[in-house]
Order: structure tokens, then C-alpha cells, then sequence
């Protein structure tokens, strides 16, 4: 991959109509203009650069939610050499009035949960532990509702699975590691080319229950949206992804109609900047709720997006209710839920246990699209913030503290949550939102 830059300009700056990155052949743009102080500078290094929009406007022009969040105004500067950006051109484009900042695009990299392959079908204690049959009385969730799985892509062909088509944003610089199959060009096949992260996280949500405990949400429809390669670094995976790919998957999910977002994965914070902050703040403006692990290094340590505001970052407990070592605790964590030894669905139509956070974020993703479906088949809307509340304040706590630092506010308990907004919608007129 060429290398790339991220330009943002300040609000109200006016540039030359440039085409969305993702899905373009670069080699077909022939106009490589900006605006005239920015491609000075280029031109004055002799670089030559294809310029791009970051992000692909939800409809034929940028909305105000878009705008509001500075989406409209990202730039990605492609480099059309293989040499990277020096440090001189970077501090000229910084010191332009118009431009509020410039960066190289970093690649993520975050461990992925090791997986075991068994065809020994397991009780269903994380069900159990959540109250899931009794959830299940009242919804099972309606195909009106999709939860976006970003993560490693998916078995399209996987028969516990229901999907709608999602996309690959996977294009990642390849180096000395050894990348897992697909890790150049993003497309519209979000296969897993060999991790099976992905698939596991989807069994979880929305399973048929043909060969493993039914999924949280078997009603309703996961969107694969692949935004993590796979590398091999001294016997262990780790999944890698450009940041800013993984915000055009955060955003596209959003544009396409997810109710729900889940994030099996975390990052940390590297250099100026919360990673995916402002495409967070777009979702959350669009009603989505976004679910995301709280990381699985036994620390404090903040991993985004789980540590952003507004996000429900979840830990993991054990079948005993225990968090278990590995889940990062403090007050980042909103939710636990069952996140070791749990079986679902693998690459190939197969099945096999992992433990982590990854795991545990599925659940509490697939509750959210329980409450969205029971709130639409009793002729409402929900809001964010509602279900939000509604899991908070029904989650089983270790003791009579409100919060605690590894629980969060508590155990997921599903059943109750579903209890409780019935009773909220008993009291509601119909056709309203539920806020």
C-alpha cells in the first residue's frame, strides 16, 4: 500500500470535490488538486498525491450530523511513490492556517482470542447466567434489527449465521510479519480469510442454535463489516488494521443501517487524539449503540473505543460470576458478561471455545438488539440512552456499592431488562420513542 496521510481541515474551509477513498481506483483520478496553499506544498517537494474524501457521504450531500462531526472535511492524501512522507512536508501542511491537522496513519494491532476447534457441544451456562430462555419468552428479535460485527471478517457460508452483505475495509502496509490471506484493498467481500475471530463473535449474537447454544439475537441480522487483518508475532495472532479504516467501517455500519455496533476489539491511545472519537460521536448522533470490549491484559489500561463516552465497553465473568484475570477492569467498564469458555460458531462450519472480552461484548450487544426488537414488535422506538439505562440498572451487582471497578454496574441480566421495559411500555402512548 502507498503510504497515506490524514489531513483535517478547519470548519468553513473550502477545497476542490475530491472522491471517497474506499471502493475507487486511484489510477482513474486525474485531477489532483486540494486547494492551492495545500497542493503547493506538495508540488514544492515534488510529491506526487491522489487526494481523497476519508469518508463517503450517507446521502447525496453531507448531512449535519456529518458536518457537526467534522467528518466532511478529513482528507486522505495518498502517496503515488513508495516513499513515505518526510517530517519537513508534514510540518508545512500542519503550519497552514487552513489545515487543523496532519498525521501519518498508524496501524493498529490488538491481540486476537485463541480459539480451540471441539465437537463437543456444551451446556448453556452463559444463557443461564444472563436469563436467556426467559428473554427469549418475550423476543427473539426482529430482522428489522442489524448488529454490525466489526471484527475479522466472517463465514458467509456458516449455517448458524443470518447475514445482510457487508464490506472489507481491511488495506493494511504490509512488512516483515506474515499477514493471514486478504490484507490489501478494501471490497465488498468481508471474508475471514482464516482467523475465525469474526465468526465466533457473530455465532455469539445471532446463532440459529443448529450445533451450540442460540445466540443472544437469533431474530435479528448481523452485518459482517471486516476491519482487522491477522498477523502471526512470536506463536500468537494479532489482529492489524489502519485506525482510519476501521472508522470508515464504524461509519459505513452506520450509513447501512446498523441498530447496533459490536467491537470485539480495543486499541490504545497513540500519540494526540482519542482513536475513533468523532465517528463514535456520528453514531451516537444516529441512534446506534455502540458495544465494544474492555480489553484482556488484567489491567486498568484504556483501550478505545470501549473507553470513549457513550460507548458500553464490556469486561468478562466466568460461569461463577467471576471476572476472571485476564479482563481489564476500572471505571471505563460499564457491563460484564460470560466471556470464558464459550462455544459458538468457527471458519468452516465448525465450532470451538474462546475466552475474552471479545466474547463477552457479543452478549451485551445481542441484548441491546433484543430491547430494539421488542421495542419495535410493541409498536415503539427506542432510544440509545434508554437501553443504556435499561442494562445498567437491571445488571446483577456484586454488592450493595453502585459501581464497582471490575463489574462495572454489574452482570448482564437480560431477562430483567426485558421485565423492566415492558413495564416502562405499559406506561407509554403508542408510537412513541422510548427516551
Amino acid at each position: 500500500m502507498k503510504p497515506h496521510l490524514r489531513l483535517r481541515l478547519r470548519a468553513g474551509v473550502r477545497h476542490q470535490p475530491i472522491p471517497a477513498w474506499h471502493g475507487i481506483d486511484l489510477k482513474g483520478v486525474t485531477d489532483h488538486r486540494l486547494r492551492p496553499d495545500v497542493d503547493a506544498i506538495f508540488r514544492r517537494h515534488r510529491r506526487p498525491v491522489w487526494f481523497t474524501s476519508e469518508y463517503e457521504p450517507a446521502g447525496p450531500g453531507w448531512t449535519e450530523d456529518e458536518r457537526s462531526c467534522g467528518l466532511d472535511r478529513v482528507v486522505r492524501v495518498v502517496s503515488q511513490s513508495d516513499h513515505a512522507f518526510s517530517p519537513m512536508l508534514v510540518a508545512e501542511l500542519s503550519a497552514l492556517p487552513t489545515v487543523a491537522a496532519v498525521r501519518a496513519m498508524p496501524v493498529a494491532q490488538a491481540p486476537i482470542t485463541a480459539l480451540t476447534l471441539s465437537t463437543r457441544r456444551p451446556g448453556d451456562w452463559a444463557g443461564e447466567l444472563i436469563g436467556l430462555a426467559e428473554a427469549h419468552q418475550m423476543t427473539t428479535g426482529s430482522a428489522e434489527v442489524t448488529v454490525a460485527v466489526l471484527d475479522t471478517g466472517v463465514d458467509r457460508s456458516h449455517p448458524e449465521l443470518t447475514l445482510v452483505p457487508g464490506r472489507d475495509f481491511v488495506d493494511v502496509i504490509p512488512g516483515a510479519d506474515t499477514f493471514i490471506g486478504d490484507a490489501i484493498g478494501a471490497d465488498g467481500a468481508p471474508d475471514d480469510p482464516g482467523v475465525g475471530h469474526g465468526t465466533h463473535v457473530s455465532g455469539i449474537v445471532n446463532a440459529r442454535g443448529l450445533a451450540m447454544p442460540t445466540g443472544v439475537a437469533p431474530g435479528c441480522l448481523v452485518m459482517p463489516v471486516r476491519v482487522l487483518g491477522a498477523l502471526e508475532r512470536d506463536g500468537q495472532l494479532i489482529g492489524a488494521g489502519l485506525v482510519d479504516n476501521i472508522d470508515n467501517g464504524i461509519k459505513w455500519a452506520v450509513d447501512a443501517g446498523a441498530s447496533v455496533i459490536n467491537m470485539s476489539l480495543g486499541i490504545r491511545r497513540v500519540g494526540g487524539g482519542l482513536p475513533h472519537a468523532r465517528v463514535i460521536a456520528y453514531a451516537e448522533r444516529r441512534g446506534v449503540v455502540v458495544v465494544a470490549a474492555s480489553g484482556n491484559d488484567g489491567t486498568n489500561e484504556l483501550y478505545y473505543p470501549g473507553s470513549l463516552p457513550g460507548v458500553l465497553a464490556v469486561g468478562a465473568v466466568d460461569r461463577d460470576g467471576s471476572v476472571p484475570g485476564f479482563s481489564t477492569w476500572g471505571r471505563q467498564v460499564d457491563l460484564v458478561a460470560p466471556g470464558v469458555e464459550i462455544y459458538s460458531s468457527l471458519l468452516g462450519g465448525t465450532y470451538g471455545f474462546a475466552s475474552g472480552t471479545s466474547q463477552a461484548s457479543p452478549f451485551v450487544a445481542g441484548a441491546a438488539a433484543l430491547l430494539r426488537s421488542y421495542a419495535l414488535e410493541r409498536g415503539h422506538t427506542v432510544s440509545r440512552s434508554t437501553i443504556t439505562r435499561l442494562l445498567s440498572a437491571t445488571a446483577n451487582r456484586p454488592s450493595t456499592a453502585w459501581r464497582d471497578r471490575h463489574f462495572g454496574d454489574g452482570v448482564l441480566d437480560l431477562r430483567d431488562a426485558l421485565r423492566l421495559f415492558d413495564l416502562e411500555l405499559d406506561q407509554l402512548p403508542a408510537g412513541r420513542t422510548a427516551a
